[in-house]
């Protein structure tokens, strides 16, 4: 069983914490006093961000598959010969420091793009500052990836008339996660906890399988992976995996699968759900499910990366690692 005097001894800096009040931060951004903006003729969205920002353009993806919004994301320094005056560019940098995102936003404004920029301060409000660019400040909640509700519901609430999300479905998302939360925070270390049992389950080294839509919640749990628990994980869409990625479960391997799975996954996704279980069963591969709650596509990825975060921080402290420090990301900055 583990002990909350666990938990605070490996997670000093208090991310477990943070990760507890994820229902009350979303709320509380999405309920602020941030100003919406308008913007006409928008018919290309950017999402331009790195790491932790960049999920939540993943998000936004994932959220606009089923609109005619022509969607584009950006993890690095260029943006699309696509954009032009019609083209919003919407930059995440929780630092405010990101030296890519930063870069895409220079280029926006250089080919007269429409920007909206979301930092908590740093040189990305500075040079809105200078050239009367759209920023919203959100402060930082322990680190950026732990600060994801706080930026993807005050970008709800600033863009509300550009991302067609209506109000009952993210305050459905919010209730959700508040319904989660009574099941994974710290207030309940027993085996009840769906987090911590994945947690415990959790080894070596992790792919992840998962359906068209879910792409989102796939990413972000490797990057956490990655980033609380130190470990090696990769991803692949199961669909695309069954025609190459499957044929490496014939030789000997310390790599374990999980399966997230869709409420509404396609009829064929289904079907092929059920033959690759069959076939992991078959071949003694020990294999984790999980299945994403029956709401819209909002509330689906924002429960799933919030159960999935939580098992990667318990994960960490289970094996007496502090999740939040990430040096290799601090070394290549550093040599930047």
């Amino acid at each position: 069983m583990l002990e909350y005097s666990q938990i605070e001894k490996f997670d000093p800096s208090g991310m477990h914490k943070v990760y507890d009040k994820w229902p009350q931060i979303a709320r509380e951004a999405y309920e602020s006093d941030l100003e919406p903006i308008e913007f006409n003729e928008i018919d290309h969205i950017v999402f331009s961000g790195m790491g932790g920002s960049g999920a939540i353009g993943d998000l936004f993806l994932s959220v606009l598959s089923k609109t005619s919004i022509h969607v584009t994301i950006v993890k690095g320094y260029v943006l699309p010969k696509t954009v032009n005056s019609k083209t919003l560019v919407v930059a995440t940098s929780v630092s405010g420091n990101t030296i890519e995102t930063i870069s895409t936003v220079e280029s926006a404004k250089n080919l007269g793009c429409k920007l909206v920029c979301f930092s908590s301060g740093g040189k990305l409000e500075e040079l809105c500052r200078k050239h009367g660019i759209a920023h919203r400040n959100i402060p930082i909640n322990n680190n950026p990836r732990a600060s994801f509700p706080a930026y993807v519901y005050s970008i709800l609430k600033t863009l509300n008339s550009i991302i067609p999300v209506s109000k009952s479905n993210i305050e459905e998302s919010i209730s959700q996660l508040e319904v989660l939360s009574k099941k994974i925070s710290t207030n309940n270390l027993s085996d009840s906890n769906p987090s911590l049992s994945l947690a415990k389950w959790l080894d070596d080294i992790t792919i992840i399988y998962y359906p068209w839509g879910l792409q989102a919640a796939a990413i972000r749990f490797k990057n956490s992976i990655q980033e609380n628990m130190k470990n090696h994980a990769m991803i692949e869409d199961v669909i695309e995996a069954c025609h190459n990625g499957i044929v490496s479960w014939e030789g000997k391997s310390i790599v374990k699968p999980i399966l997230i799975q869709g409420s509404d996954d396609y009829i064929k996704t289904k079907e092929r759900w059920m033959i690759l279980k069959n076939y992991f069963k078959e071949n003694d591969l020990d294999f984790w499910e999980i299945h994403s709650i029956k709401r819209d596509v909002l509330s689906k990825i924002i429960n799933l990366i919030y159960l999935l975060d939580f098992a990667t921080i318990y994960n960490a402290i289970i094996n007496e690692i502090d999740p939040f420090p990430v040096n290799p990301i601090d070394y290549i900055k550093k040599h930047i």
